[in-house]
């Protein structure tokens, strides 16, 4: 049976045209919640009411004004756990940034960047097992992010344009809290030491950032070493691909600028 089919369909365009939200739509017929964003772009891009007819341009191509801060922020979750996909039944390439269902915050944090980065342009969720896709839809993805290219980023060569430097350095804590939200944590850490004859357990936060790529553990140390905070490698396995900070001050620090996923 196809529970996608043109009934479906034109019942979820009636209420969306009526002031529906997406998700109250996607719900009862249980469609993607993708799916439903897509229909209502389609069916307003038809109407000629479609935000991208509006859009104001592309920082890099137009000399739009570019959210410094809001970049920062989305230029470290694309470096964790985003990429650019062109996919053939859409003209449009796609960024898009992988959330565990866990962090509904962090969801948030990132659709809230999106828009502001890209206005005008279609931003939607797509619900997988374990976790939301959340995407953004425009023809000007590779001019806000060069780091694009073929295959695995730990597997090609990641440097920041000058422009993008200039980004970082102006919004260093955005920066790295997107590389935090993308792949570092925040945990407790425990240990013991023996106090007037007791052992005793002693407990303390920890934060840890882990990728593949030397280059973006490098742009994320870089960036801590302006902001004064102390880190140290923790290589487990062999593999030297953890940051760890751990130093009291540090840690204090990242709290007050980062904190733990939401």
């Amino acid at each position: 049976m196809n529970f996608h089919g043109t009934a479906v369909r034109q019942k979820a365009l009636t209420l969306l045209r009526g002031g529906a939200r997406n998700a109250d739509v996607a719900r009862k017929p249980d469609v993607p919640l993708g799916t439903v964003s897509y229909w209502l772009h389609m069916d307003r891009a038809k109407r000629g009411e479609c935000p991208g007819k509006h859009n104001p341009g592309c920082p890099r191509c137009d000399g739009r004004d570019l959210d410094g801060a809001a970049y920062a922020y989305l230029l470290g979750l694309y470096l964790g756990d985003g990429h650019i996909s062109h996919y053939s039944t859409h003209r449009v390439p796609n960024l898009m940034i992988t959330c565990t269902e866990t962090w509904p915050g962090l969801m948030d944090d990132c659709e809230r960047a999106m828009r502001t980065v890209f206005p005008g342009n279609s931003v939607c969720r797509v619900r997988r097992t374990g976790c939301r896709n959340v995407k953004v839809y425009s023809k000007h993805l590779e001019c806000l992010f060069p780091q694009h290219g073929p295959g695995k980023k730990h597997e090609r060569p990641i440097v920041l344009e000058n422009w993008q430097q200039h980004i970082v350095d102006a919004h260093p804590w955005e920066f790295i809290r997107g590389l935090i939200h993308s792949d570092g944590c925040r945990i407790t850490n425990w240990t013991t030491r023996v106090v007037g004859g007791e052992r005793k357990r002693y407990e303390y936060p920890r934060y840890f950032f882990t990728n593949v790529s030397d280059d973006i553990r490098r742009l994320f140390t870089d960036t801590l070493d302006t902001l004064g905070i102390e880190w140290t490698h923790c290589t487990r396995g062999g593999n030297p691909y953890n940051i760890s900070v751990a130093r009291r001050a540090s840690v204090a620090l990242m709290d007050a600028h980062v904190g733990p996923k939401y």
